[in-house]
């Protein structure tokens, strides 16, 4: 691995740390997301407490977080390996920053954002899966972990060089669901709704 790679998974880490969901509730005069609704510093859970705008702000922040630093990368030529892990520190930052006492987000929308520059068909395959399991279930987490688990199989037919180090971000996403999961399993998460 390159000290160019190196450098950028480090600085990609730092700048996935930086949690957009409890600046913009601070800019908004919002609640601490972590301290309300599900506890939980990402766009779904500052629509939840009320802040649409902010939500999207969030959402918007979140994805270019991991969006801009994976484009780079592939603009430097970085080999495939180098890629995924600078993607994975993206999603590692925002899940565990440590700018917040290492308490983060889901990384949903930071990992949609370092899908981004691998191709359109992959993102746009990821995205509606999503979608299409939200608008079913109305469950945000239930799409989220669907759609990580199917990922992998999309990128191995798209570009099968860079499966196992998205294979990992997928693996961290499941992770951070777990909580999730357990609650579906039993039939307590809430479902989202657009009233």
């Amino acid at each position: 691995m390159t000290f160019t790679a190196y450098l950028m998974i480090f600085g990609t880490y730092l700048l996935g740390s930086i949690s957009s969901a409890i600046i913009f509730c601070q800019l908004a005069g919002l609640p601490d997301p972590r301290e309300n609704g599900s506890k939980n510093p990402g766009a779904t859970n500052v629509l939840r407490i009320g802040g649409r705008l902010s939500a999207l702000g969030v959402l918007l922040f979140d994805v270019l977080k991991g969006m801009l630093p994976v484009a780079i990368a592939f603009r430097l030529g970085l080999e495939p390996s180098e890629i995924g892990f600078i993607a994975l520190a993206a999603c590692l930052g925002h899940v565990f920053p440590i700018f917040f006492h290492f308490r983060g987000g889901k990384g949903v929308a930071t990992a949609l954002g370092t899908l981004i520059p691998f191709g359109m068909e992959i993102s746009e395959l990821a995205l509606a899966t999503w979608l299409i399991t939200f608008l079913i279930s109305r469950y945000s987490s239930l799409s989220a972990v669907i759609t990580a688990l199917i990922l992998p199989t999309f990128v191995w037919w798209y570009k099968p060089e860079f499966t196992f180090p998205i294979a990992l971000v997928c693996c961290l996403l499941v992770y951070r669901h777990h909580d999730n999961i357990q609650r579906l399993w039993r039939r307590q998460e809430d479902k989202m709704s657009f009233k």
